[in-house]
This record gives C-alpha cells, sequence and structure tokens, in this order.
C-alpha cells in the first residue's frame, strides 16, 4: 500500500528518486503508464501491473474495444528501474502529458503511485478533498 505526498525535484535527465519507503515495495521494477482519467503519471509495481493487466482481459468486453483499450493502456506506457540513487527516468511523452516540469509531486495511491505536477495536483487534490466526504457516504458508511 502506498500513501502519503512527496514534492522531489526532476533533474535535467528527466529522472526522480521515489521515497524509500516505496522502492521497497518496487524491487523488481516499475511501469509507468498515463493516468487513467487524470493528467498524471501512474507508477505500479511489476506484480501490481500484471493483476492490472489479468483483470482487463478477464472482462467481458468486445474484442475490438479490448483491443481499443490495450493500446490506450499499455501502447503508452514504459518499463524501468530504479537507478543506484533511487530515481526513475521519467520519458518525455509522459513527462509532457502530466506537465512534469522541473518538480514532481509523488503521491501514493494506495496500489500505484502517481506522479503530478505541482499545478495539476493541487487542483486534483482540492477536488478529491471537496469530494472525499460524498464519496465515502455513497459507500453506506
Amino acid at each position: 500500500m502506498f500513501f502519503g505526498e512527496y514534492p522531489y525535484k526532476v533533474d535535467e535527465k528527466g529522472r526522480v528518486p521515489l521515497p524509500p519507503k516505496f522502492r521497497r515495495q518496487m524491487r523488481e521494477g516499475v511501469i509507468l503508464a498515463k493516468g487513467m482519467g487524470e493528467k498524471c503519471i501512474a507508477v505500479y509495481p511489476v506484480a501490481e501491473w500484471k493483476r492490472l493487466s489479468d483483470s482487463l482481459a478477464a472482462k467481458a468486453v468486445t474484442q475490438a474495444n479490448l483491443r481499443k483499450l490495450n493500446r490506450a493502456i499499455f501502447g503508452s506506457a514504459f518499463s524501468t528501474s530504479f537507478d543506484g540513487q533511487g530515481r526513475i527516468t521519467l520519458p518525455y511523452p509522459l513527462r509532457d502529458y502530466a506537465g512534469i516540469g522541473d518538480t514532481a509531486i509523488v503521491v501514493g495511491a494506495n496500489k500505484c503511485v502517481e506522479l503530478w505536477s505541482e499545478d495539476e495536483w493541487k487542483a486534483e487534490k482540492t477536488s478529491a478533498e471537496e469530494q472525499a466526504s460524498q464519496i465515502i457516504e455513497s459507500f453506506g458508511a
């Protein structure tokens, strides 16, 4: 489980560190992908990415829709690992998509980690905090 919020500098080569407690759960490497519906980069441990892949393959959708979904999700994904200083390289297409410049906000999002630009995260955090109580109430809690 990943949680917390951490600002990190992105170096001139597009590398960003992740918190050490996150890296321990990502020893096998990570998969970077576009956030689903949000302008962020999702960072998945390899095992979680496999679970996501298996789950998508098991869904009852037409073959044409499954192909489109696979292209959207897997076509823009990248596999990477940590360097000796605990950094991962953010491929330019994903950095551009998320609008990440010289700072990335690293956010724990339960089963994955998300990387946000400062401005996008500020807006998303405000929106999420405003809607959180309504979402919890919809669960019947």
